[in-house]
């Protein structure tokens, strides 16, 4: 789901970043309330990066100018919020489109967008709907990652159809297309996101207690 470089039109490059820019700025500044208010998170919220950056990077080539692949998003916004998650996003996709020729600068604005922004804010909102619903941590974390990568895919193939209207069915032929192809490794790969979040999460909550009562991840009876 990372569009490569220079695939975009110039215009949608310039506009996706700038879309994307306030909600890094605004989450590079939680980040520091955060790390000053609550010390004892650091190592929690360098692991939730670690984890997206690694799981990320396993990308299969998928729609021409873009690849399927988890995003790992899901884990950092049920523990430290969207906003957060997007700068975490952030930075994971500027290292990949430097050092792992995988997305680019372009194309950066609209990577973060999709997987930085859209994909945590998903996440994050059926993490806490479900947890609130009284359901187990373990079925909210499996919902909130999967959705939250499938929401991610669903915004990438949006993105593409808007750079690249069918000729004659216009964007919403051209994003059934991206859809449609994207969901043969997409679907499967949302799915087993969500499985290896929960196993994360459940270790976690076995090594990581404190860290996790500090975030209030754990306040909930549902754990």
């Amino acid at each position: 789901m990372h569009i490569m470089e220079g695939y975009l039109p110039a215009s949608h490059a310039v506009a996706w970043s700038v879309v994307s820019a306030p909600f890094v700025i605004y989450g590079a500044r939680k980040i520091s309330r955060l790390v000053r208010e609550k010390p004892d998170v650091k190592l929690l919220l360098a692991t939730s990066g670690a984890y997206v950056f690694i799981i990320s990077a396993l990308k299969i080539p998928s729609v021409t100018g873009s690849c399927s692949h988890p995003t790992g998003t899901g884990l950092a916004a049920s523990l430290f919020g969207p906003t957060i998650t997007t700068v975490l996003g952030a930075i994971v996709l500027l290292f990949q489109a430097l050092l792992l020729a995988h997305g680019g600068l372009t194309t950066l604005g609209a990577n973060i967008f999709s997987m930085a922004i859209v994909g945590p804010f998903v996440a994050y909102w059926l993490y806490t709907s479900m947890t609130r619903a009284g359901l187990g941590i373990s079925i909210a974390i499996f919902t909130a990652a999967a959705l939250g990568d499938l929401s991610t895919y669903i915004v990438t193939a949006l993105q593409l159809a808007i750079a690249f209207p069918d000729p004659v069915s216009g964007i919403g032929g051209s994003a059934t297309k991206f859809l449609g192809i994207f969901a043969i490794t997409q679907v499967p790969l949302a799915l087993s996101e969500g499985f290896l979040t929960v196993i994360v999460v459940n270790l976690l909550r076995k090594y990581s207690i404190k860290e996790l009562m500090a975030l209030n991840f754990l306040k909930s009876k549902a754990v």
